[in-house]
């Protein structure tokens, strides 16, 4: 049944499967922060028990909370007016209770605040790790000698991730990072299969459950994610690629060739 005709503008893949699945794509960066779980494996005591609890329970709780809201948004406001910056404090303020609102907009800013911190937290382990590995500059692999923490990559972090966000467009950011973190997941997905079945006898302390069919699951979900993402993002994506192979090819291969022959 039709809702009447498109706003200028809009595509018919702004409503229905296709509009489910291109809202999904733009904000998937919601759900970035459950992967720096990953990143602190060498920080947790029993990481074969706690990580897998960790992060399918944050992720099912989040998901829970998420349908919740959206069920109880459009239960009191209809959809279409719902395409606002912030659905959750017009909807309080629409039906009367505009202290509500302001608090949830309070709230908002702080849950940002603690997201960009887990987001930064897991970056700077990511940048660390490829720095120990050889793939970047030994110096963002320096720990604290007191605080025992990579000191150096977490004010470079700290100082490009306040750079990028005051001077480039908020929705172009978070677009690039949706696609940057899904074909990361698209090539982890990958290495499991390849790596089952290359080093099968290889110790792990936790195995991925029936593969390969849930890497390519995982595979075809985020490729089909990416599909749904603008043109425009698909081709800022090609430029950010060929400047990583850049830097691998130009530093990271010979210098991982080094590290791997002396340790």
């Amino acid at each position: 049944m039709s809702d009447g005709p498109l706003p200028a503008g809009q595509s018919p893949l702004h409503r229905g499967w296709g509009g489910v699945v291109t809202g999904a794509a733009i904000v998937f960066f919601a759900y970035i922060g459950f992967d720096a779980v990953s990143t602190t494996a060498e920080e947790v005591r029993n990481p074969r028990r706690d990580l897998p609890i960790g992060l399918i329970g944050s992720l099912l709780i989040a998901t829970a909370l998420y349908i919740a809201v959206s069920l109880v948004l459009t239960g009191i406001v209809p959809y279409p007016e719902l395409n606002v910056p912030a659905p959750v404090a017009f909807a309080l303020d629409r039906i009367g209770i505009p202290w509500g609102g302001a608090l949830i907009s309070v709230g908002a800013l702080l849950g940002i605040t603690s997201v960009l911190l887990v987001l930064l937290f897991g970056q700077t382990r990511i940048i660390f790790a490829m720095s120990r590995d050889g793939l970047l500059p030994a110096a963002f692999g320096k720990v604290h000698p007191t605080l025992r923490t990579p000191v150096n990559v977490t004010l470079v972090v700290g100082l490009v991730t306040a750079a990028i966000g005051s001077l480039l467009p908020l929705g172009a950011v978070a677009e690039l990072v949706n696609i940057g973190t899904l074909a990361a997941f698209i090539i982890v997905s990958a290495g499991v299969i390849v790596i089952r079945h290359t080093r099968p006898d290889a110790p792990r302390p936790f195995r991925v459950p029936f593969v390969p069919a849930v890497p390519l699951l995982a595979i075809f979900s985020c490729a089909y994610l990416i599909v749904a993402l603008p043109t425009v993002t698909h081709l800022r994506f090609v430029v950010w690629l060929l400047i990583g192979l850049v830097i691998y090819f130009a530093y990271g291969s010979r210098r991982t060739g080094a590290v791997g022959e002396v340790g």
